[in-house]
Order: C-alpha cells, then sequence, then structure tokens
C-alpha cells in the first residue's frame, strides 16, 4: 500500500529528524489516499510494485532489467498515471524539506547565539568600525531573469503553496482535535487538486507571463523581506535597533532581465519592455500604498501625547490648502491624531501616483521619502519607537524599490548591433530587426524620462568582442534620438575563454568612447561587466572554465586599478551547478582578491527565484549568508589569505585547467557527438516543454555543434540522463595530471576556489545514477562515446574522494546527502519510465498517434525527475 510505501524509505527515513520523517509520511500517506480514491487500487498497486523494485535493485534483489520489462508491460495511460503519482510525491517531499528548514533556521536562531553565515556573524568577525566602513559602499544586486529553467507549471507551484499553508495549519500547536482534524481534511482536498492538476504547460509562455510570474515572488517575499535584513544588520551593529536612526543603510537593489533581455528571444520587443517596467511599478506602487496605509491606521498617537513638529504642521495646512477634501476627511476620522493624519494623505498620494493623477501624484520616489523623513523626524522627537520602527521599514522599501521595483536591463547580441549599425550607416529602408533596436532605445529614453535614470540605463552586449561592439550601441542611441539620446551604461559581456582573456583590452578599448568617458566623469567612474559562466563552461568544461574565469578577474582588476575605475562584475551564474551554480555565498568567497571590494551582482534564475524566494524565512537566510560573504570577501585579512593560497597554487590550477578542458574538448569537438547526444539525452523533447518564451537554441533543426545549443537545454538534458556531465566533466583528467596529491588536497584546504570547485563536483557526482546513465547513454549506438564517460566519471569519482578525503560522496553534507539518497530510488522510477518513451522515440518508428502518447510519458518524467533532482538548467 502507498502508505506503507511512499511514506517510508526504511534507511533513509530512519536517518531522518522526527519532524521530517512525520510530514514525509503524513504526505505521502494522503497522496495514496487520492490516488487511490481516484486512480482506483490497481493504480496504487502498480505504483507500489514499481517504488518496491527500485528500492530493491539498489540493494542488489532486483536488476534493471526486470524493471524494464515491468515498465514496458505497462499501457502508455497507465505509465503516464505512474509517472504522475511519483513527479507529486516528489512535490510534497520537497515541500516537507522545505518546512523542516524553516523550523530548523528558526530553532537556530536564539537569543544570544550568533548564528553561523549571518550578518551577526560578519559583524561579530570583522568589527563593528570595520563593517561600518564596508557599509558605505556595500552593494548586492541580484537580477532576476527569465531563463527558462522553472519545470512547474505556475499553477503547480500555487496548488503546492496552498499545500503549504495548510500543513503548517496542520502542524500548529496548541491546536485541539476538532481544529486538526478539519486542517487534515483540508490538507487532503489540497493534495487532491494537485493530482488533479496538468503538470505539463498547454501553451507556451509569452514574456509578459513571465514578468508577471516574477512580481509573485515580489508580492509575497521581496517586499516584506527585504527591510528584515536591514533590521538584523542594525540590530547586529547596535541591539537598540528601533529606538535611534539606523546605523544600517538600504543596500539592497534588484535588477530584472524579464522584459527587457531580447537576446535569441524575438518575442521580447519594444512594446513588451515599456509594458514590463508599468506592470513592476503598478506592483511595487500598490505595495507601498498598502504598507503606508496600514502604518497609517495603526499610528493613532494623539497630539496629546505625541505633538507633531512645526514642520509637520505647515506641511498639513499646505495639504488642506490644496487638497482640503481628502485632508478634511481624514482629520474628521482621526481627529488630533497629525501623525497618522500625514501617513494616510502620503498613501492616498501613492494610490494617486499609480492611477496617475497628477494633481496628486509624486513626482518621484525622492518627494514620497521626503514626506515620509517629514514625519518620522517630527515622531523621533517625541517616541523614537515610533519613527524608527515600521515606519523606518517603509523608509528602507522605497529607497530599495523607489516606483520601478527593480532596474530592468536590457540586453542584445553584438551581432544584432552590428548588422543595425550596418544599415543606418548605408542610409537605405531599415529592416524590422534594426527599427526595433531603435524602438528599444527610444523605450529606455521613455522610461528614464518617467521613472528616473536609474529605472533602466545598463544595457548589455552578449558575445562582445572588442570596444566597436560597445562603441555600437552609443552610435545606434544617436541615431535613435540625437542630442536626446538615454543615458546608457552599456555593460559587455564576455562568455568564451578567448573573451575572458582578451577582456582588460577591451575595456581599455572602450575607454576611448566619448560617451564612456563622459558617463565615468558624472558617475565617480563607475563601470560595469559581465563575466558569463554559462557558455563559457559548455566550452571548456567545468572545471577549465572556472579557473579561466578566476584569472580573467584577477586581470580585471588589475586593470581597474591601474586605470582608476571602480569596476563592478556581474556574475552571469546559472542554478545548475554546470552554470556556475552552487551555494551563493561560497562563491563569494570564492571570488579572485579585490575583484569583490563591497559590490557583488549576480544574476537569479529560473527555479532558482522561487527556491529562494518562495518562502520569506529562507529568503532572508539566502541574502544574509550572501550579504555576510561579501563582508567577508571584502575584509583585507581574507583577502590577503586568499591572494596567497592563489599563488602559490597558480601552477597547480593551471596543470589541471589545460588538462581538463583537453579532455572536455576531445569528447564535446569529436565529430558525430552533437548527433549522439541528441539521441541519449530528451533533448529535442525538453525543447517542447514550453519552460519560457525564448526558443531553446540559436538555430533550426538538430544541433550541428554546441555552439547552435544554449546551455540551459545543454546541462537540463544531461541532468535528465542522470549523468550530469556539464558539472564534473574532464575534472578527474585535471586533477590527474597533477604532479602531487599532497598539493591537491592543500589547494582544497587552503585555496577557497579549489574547494568549492571540487565541492560542487562533488554534488554533481552525487546526483549521478552511473547504472542508469549507462543506459541512457547506450541509446546512442556508440560504444566509444559511452566508454569515454563512464571511464571520466570513474577516474573524477575516485580522484574528487581521495583529494577530499572522504569516504564516499556528501560525507560531510549530511542533510544534503540525506536528501539524494532519499530521493535516488524514486527518480530511478522515473528515469526507467523515461527510458521507456526514449527508446521507443529513438529505435522504433511508432505512429503519430503513438508518438503523441510516448512523448507527453516522456515530458511528465522529464518533469518529474527536475522536481526529484531539484534543478533543471
Amino acid at each position: 500500500m502507498i502508505d506503507q510505501g511512499f511514506e517510508r524509505r526504511s534507511a533513509a527515513v530512519t536517518e531522518m529528524p522526527d519532524e521530517l520523517r512525520h510530514d514525509v509520511r503524513l504526505l505521502g500517506k494522503l497522496l495514496g489516499q487520492v490516488l487511490a480514491e481516484q486512480g482506483g487500487e490497481d493504480l496504487l498497486a502498480d505504483v507500489e510494485r514499481l517504488r518496491k523494485a527500485v528500492i530493491a535493485a539498489r540493494r542488489g534483489e532486483v536488476s534493471a532489467d526486470e524493471i524494464t520489462a515491468m515498465v514496458a508491460g505497462w499501457e502508455i495511460e497507465r505509465a503516464v498515471e505512474v509517472a504522475r503519482a511519483f513527479t507529486c510525491y516528489f512535490h510534497l517531499a520537497n515541500l516537507a524539506e522545505e518546512h523542516y528548514r524553516i523550523r530548523t533556521l528558526r530553532e537556530r536562531d536564539t537569543e544570544g547565539r550568533v548564528q553561523r553565515e549571518s550578518l551577526a556573524q560578519a559583524v561579530h568577525e570583522l568589527g563593528h568600525e570595520r563593517v561600518t566602513e564596508l557599509l558605505a559602499g556595500l552593494e548586492l544586486h541580484p537580477v532576476l531573469t527569465a531563463h527558462p529553467t522553472e519545470a512547474r507549471r505556475r499553477a503547480v507551484v500555487t496548488a503546492i503553496q496552498r499545500v503549504s499553508h495548510q500543513l503548517t495549519e496542520y502542524n500548529t500547536p496548541g491546536r485541539g482535535a476538532t481544529e486538526r482534524a478539519e486542517s487534515r481534511r483540508r490538507l487532503l482536498e489540497e493534495i487532491d487538486l494537485l493530482w488533479r492538476t496538468a503538470q505539463l504547460r498547454s501553451t507556451k509562455l509569452d514574456p509578459l507571463d513571465e514578468v508577471r510570474t516574477a512580481m509573485a515572488a515580489f508580492d509575497e517575499t521581496l517586499f516584506r523581506m527585504v527591510p528584515q535584513v536591514y533590521r538584523a544588520l542594525d540590530a547586529a551593529l547596535d541591539p537598540a535597533t528601533g529606538t535611534r536612526p539606523p546605523q544600517a543603510r538600504p543596500f539592497i537593489r534588484y535588477g530584472s532581465w524579464i522584459g527587457g533581455d531580447r537576446d535569441g528571444n524575438p518575442y521580447v520587443t519594444a512594446k513588451v519592455t515599456r509594458e514590463t517596467i508599468q506592470i513592476q511599478s503598478d506592483h511595487v506602487l500598490a505595495a507601498l500604498e498598502t504598507a503606508c496605509a496600514r502604518i497609517g491606521r495603526t499610528l493613532t498617537a494623539s497630539a496629546q501625547f505625541t505633538p507633531c513638529s512645526p514642520e509637520l504642521k505647515r506641511a498639513l495646512a499646505a495639504a488642506v490648502a490644496a487638497h482640503p477634501e481628502i485632508v478634511s476627511e481624514l482629520a474628521t476620522r482621526s481627529p488630533r491624531e497629525p501623525h497618522r493624519q500625514w501617513l494616510l494623505f502620503v498613501a492616498a498620494r501613492i494610490a494617486a501616483t499609480q492611477r496617475r493623477h497628477l494633481d496628486l501624484a509624486y513626482r518621484s520616489p525622492a518627494d514620497l521619502l521626503a514626506d515620509l523623513r517629514l514625519v518620522q523626524d517630527s515622531l523621533a522627537a517625541s517616541t523614537p519607537r515610533q519613527a524608527y520602527g515600521e515606519l523606518q521599514h517603509l523608509i528602507w522599501q522605497v529607497e530599495t524599490f523607489g516606483f520601478h521595483l527593480a532596474e530592468l536591463e536590457v540586453r542584445q547580441h553584438s551581432q544584432v548591433h552590428a548588422n543595425a549599425l550596418e544599415e543606418v550607416r548605408a542610409g537605405g529602408e531599415l529592416s524590422e530587426r534594426t527599427e526595433e533596436v531603435l524602438a528599444t532605445i527610444r523605450v529606455i529614453s521613455w522610461i528614464q524620462e518617467r521613472f528616473g535614470v536609474t529605472a533602466c540605463s545598463r544595457y548589455v552586449v552578449s558575445f562582445t568582442r572588442s570596444a566597436d561592439d560597445v562603441a555600437a550601441v552609443y552610435e545606434l542611441a544617436r541615431h535613435a534620438l540625437g542630442d536626446r539620446a538615454p543615458v546608457l551604461d552599456v555593460v559587455p559581456l564576455f562568455e568564451s575563454g578567448e573573451d575572458l582573456a582578451n577582456s582588460p583590452g577591451v575595456l581599455s578599448g572602450m575607454l576611448e568612447i566619448p560617451e564612456l568617458r563622459r558617463r565615468l566623469d558624472d558617475n565617480g567612474r563607475r563601470m560595469e561587466i559581465m563575466l558569463g559562466y554559462s557558455d563559457s563552461a559548455k566550452e571548456l568544461g567545468p572545471a577549465a572554465a572556472t579557473l579561466r574565469l578566476y584569472e580573467a578577474q584577477e586581470a580585471l582588476t588589475a586593470w581597474a586599478a591601474e586605470h582608476d575605475v571602480k569596476l563592478r562584475m556581474f556574475h552571469g551564474r546559472g542554478g545548475a551547478l554546470g552554470r556556475g551554480g552552487g551555494p551563493a555565498n561560497r562563491a563569494v568567497l570564492a571570488q579572485a582578491p579585490g575583484s569583490v571590494a563591497g559590490r557583488f551582482k549576480v544574476t537569479e534564475q529560473g527555479e532558482v527565484i522561487f527556491a529562494r524566494y518562495g518562502h520569506i524565512a529562507i529568503a532572508r537566510r539566502h541574502l544574509e549568508q550572501v550579504t555576510n560573504a561579501v563582508l567577508l570577501a571584502s575584509s583585507p585579512t581574507v583577502s590577503a589569505t586568499t591572494s596567497a593560497a592563489a599563488e602559490r597554487f597558480r601552477g597547480l590550477a593551471e596543470q589541471v585547467a589545460v588538462a581538463s578542458e583537453e579532455a572536455y574538448r576531445a569528447l564535446t569537438e569529436a565529430p558525430g557527438f552533437p548527433e549522439w547526444f541528441g539521441l541519449v539525452s530528451p533533448l529535442e523533447e525538453i525543447g517542447t516543454l514550453r519552460l519560457g518564451s525564448r526558443p531553446a537554441r540559436r538555430g533550426l533543426g538538430a544541433p550541428r555543434s554546441l555552439d547552435d545549443l544554449r546551455a540551459i537545454p545543454w546541462v537540463f538534458a544531461w541532468a535528465q540522463t542522470r549523468v550530469n556531465l556539464p558539472g564534473w566533466y574532464g575534472l578527474g583528467s585535471g586533477l590527474a595530471a597533477a604532479d602531487s596529491l599532497d598539493e591537491l588536497r592543500a589547494a582544497y584546504a587552503e585555496w577557497p576556489l579549489f574547494n568549492a570547485l571540487l565541492d560542487n563536483a562533488e554534488m554533481s557526482l552525487a546526483k549521478t545514477d552511473r547504472s542508469i546513465a549507462k543506459r541512457y547513454l547506450a541509446l546512442g549506438g556508440r560504444e566509444d562515446f559511452a566508454r569515454q564517460v563512464l571511464e571520466e566519471y570513474d577516474r573524477t569519482r575516485d580522484l574528487v574522494l581521495r583529494v577530499t578525503g572522504h569516504a564516499r560522496l556528501l560525507e560531510n553534507r549530511k542533510v544534503l546527502s540525506r536528501a539524494v539518497q532519499l530521493r535516488d530510488p524514486y527518480v530511478d522510477a522515473l528515469s526507467h519510465l523515461q527510458l521507456r518513451a526514449l527508446r521507443a522515440l529513438r529505435t522504433e518508428n511508432p505512429s503519430e498517434r503513438e508518438r503523441e502518447r510516448l512523448s507527453t510519458l516522456l515530458l511528465l518524467s522529464v518533469n518529474g525527475v527536475a522536481a526529484g533532482l531539484q534543478n533543471t538548467g
């Protein structure tokens, strides 16, 4: 029975903490009840047969061929239902783990204890004075992107959130039997609805769908979470927070590519970009109005006990003169409560700003801040707690989000600009694409006029090869608007190994561009460049790319010092390990010395957005960890230690980089490899999942080379095969080329970059299953490629364990190891279902109807494996 199945995994479950085991069992039992009710006992029995078989296979009691025969014996429709069941289980197991993580965070947050990797820990380690110095220039800039790596439909995410709410209700202490029974009923109701919700999208997302999805993260988490982070830092600097002016200044600025990134996405147009900023503005203004009205309604301090300042009296009098109906009504409802009257009047003005009621609207966030500080100063004279409590949170929210919520960034490929410039200079009729480039620049200008320069000024140029690629944007801007061209911060994106090596020379060439020189004069010589992790890893392999990116950072840091430029490096990291993912705080500490300097900007992509910002407690912990790392990485002591380690192990790193790249290229550049990859993985089918608005590849048809394929489907497809090749391939050959195992071990112990490289590879290896992977690799009919991959896996696994000193993968990461072990058999079940569909699609000649049914099974299994592994691309 499923209530003795899904929720019971003898070895892994017994290692689980009691609270987590309870939730997994409860949710599994309720899912089993739903399956029995909706699919009948036969469905339940088939799910159980497969579950027991894959667990027995892990113990060597059942062969993979027996499981293959079992799965092949089912009708396609039954296989689809089984795949749905396992996928729903993963959604519920992930939810149970999230709840346990939240409980753990709260339990660790005990009075008098400094939590590891927190803001308080940074202050404790660095000292109040040093942190205060760093605060002056501290910048944390997460940038949300629409890169299509979230496999779940928004409807599924929402259904899971409803289950989450009911699970919280069910586990609330002190509830009576009647309340608990009702909570269980509601929990079962929501799990029933999750089962009935289609896992696959029936229509392709458009860019504005992606914008609205991101707005859910803002509405539900980001807006409320950001002031909590500032408050935590302020409390760490001085426990008297809330009774004095804050020592913490707002240092978080969100950016967004969603609705602005048109590189390879023809559906992102100037019209979409314009609508995007309006949607963002509507959301932030609505949130600000709600917060201001809430604080205003609760601020019932009487003038008798809390007199207002002369300045606030004059402001109220002016408001009565300008808007007598509004202010008189507020005075009638709130007599002798001037602070309350003023904040409710401010809320009315924010609402008018959203409606574009020009007579009452604020012209800028600065005007709103002036009004908020007016009431804050008045309150501070008699009741500092009211001045620097919730009202301060609202001020921090305005300072962080403004009226635009997140800075909208535009990205386009350098070749598009080159083609457009050629047309413009020729003076003839312009193509539709060139007209669109010029229209985009005009929209940037409109955004700046309405929301200010900070709302949209960064223009990222993909595949920047020379300073001419940057100069092209400025010339196109002059053509579009002449002297009225918008303020632009053109950001070169360096992605390939060659481009990374040449990047300092490109920056030197950029200093000759007149518009850029003027911009440097205006902004205190600040410049931004972007480093692409995904494409560099796809080209060079994970080890070589990591080490070449580090070298580039060292060279760029030296260039900035030589040219008196305050350089901010924008890290284009993906969520998966093969695209620069991994723990964000460790990634910060692994940066080249001097490259952080209190500033860190990074992309937050796809499933990472929901994983990190789906719950306020997890989001706060994430930002605290990253800020902690930015502060520590910016300290002279840490920089000196990291610099010494980098210098000592430079030769070793070069040996590893060269050998790993050679091994990686020997595989990926071999004749026939792209075609083989397409056969052994669900690459083609992933493109039909409708994960996002952007096409999966740069050309049409099967990829002729890896250059035709985007990094996301490259990583996503390898994860589905259980190989996870982009996260580790070549590292074993690199480590084998080193002269000394002892030196490798020393580098792992002393150099944060090398430590992160091996630990990330270890995580990727742990999610790799050799026996399942072998069955996928056999589908391609190339024993040489399959043998090459498996031999490199064996080599890498062996050497990573020898260097780290671990007896088994993830030996030192018990929580992650437990999660992987718990999921592995159930992921195996979905892999066997996927292999059935993939084998038939690749080696048989199914009818059109049969192909459609097999594709449905395959796509459902893709969705389920992504949920089980908790990563896509």
